[in-house]
């Protein structure tokens, strides 16, 4: 990790993890999934695995034996619907991207398969919404991260050299994202990823979260 400050012009935000504590919604997710197909609802740390299987792309049977696929589609479901109620600002969110959005262009960039009015109406609810120009879902590009392609999109909107962005994110994808685009990487350990594969990633910065971020700034 590079331990000089960053000179920034854009932020990009990843969502879940990072501006918003999702796991409130994962958990009510799983349980009302496994509820619903009459199955036993493994402990909490298993359940919060589920949802970072899906970001890496990885199998769940050893979580969820049977009727997996069904499980994955009332989870996913019953998420999407639950978000909005069900997560929370990460602490001091509103406060930090306040003073940010004073001095730099901020955007969203989420894998969350909704569109973009719709993430704009859960961060109005926690009164978010006005400090992003942009937000980008995975709906909005042909391929989510890790690849590059809402990152790029993001940084066209806000009118900025991808050199002079950073990506802020909870996980190993962010930060792969960010590498493959050209832009700098700072990770959080504010959500489901542990910071040993944080470290693994190798992004430019780690801190717990987004509240300590502009102390990274020059």
């Amino acid at each position: 990790m590079n331990p000089t400050k960053l000179t920034v012009k854009g932020i990009l935000f990843d969502l879940d993890g990072t501006i918003l504590d999702t796991r409130p919604a994962y958990l009510y997710a799983a349980e009302t999934a496994l509820n619903i197909l009459g199955q036993p609802i493994p402990e909490e740390e298993r359940l919060l695995q589920i949802p970072k299987r899906l970001e890496l792309k990885l199998p769940i049977t050893d979580i969820i034996p049977v009727q997996t696929q069904q499980f994955l589609n009332l989870f996913l479901k019953t998420f999407y619907e639950a978000a909005a109620k069900k997560t929370v600002p990460a602490p001091y969110a509103a406060q930090t991207l306040l003073a940010l959005s004073q001095r730099i262009k901020l955007a969203v960039i989420t894998m969350r398969y909704m569109p973009n009015v719709k993430v704009a109406e859960e961060l109005r609810r926690h009164g978010l919404d006005a400090y992003f120009a942009h937000i980008v879902t995975a709906l909005d590009t042909p391929k989510p991260k890790p690849s590059p392609q809402a990152l790029i999109k993001a940084v066209e909107a806000m009118d900025v050299e991808m050199c002079a962005c950073v990506i802020v994110g909870d996980s190993v994808v962010d930060v792969e994202a960010g590498r493959a685009a050209g832009a700098k990487t700072v990770a959080v350990t504010s959500g489901l990823y542990t910071l040993g594969e944080l470290e693994a990633a190798k992004p430019d910065f780690i801190i717990r979260a987004i509240s300590e971020l502009p102390s990274l700034l020059d």
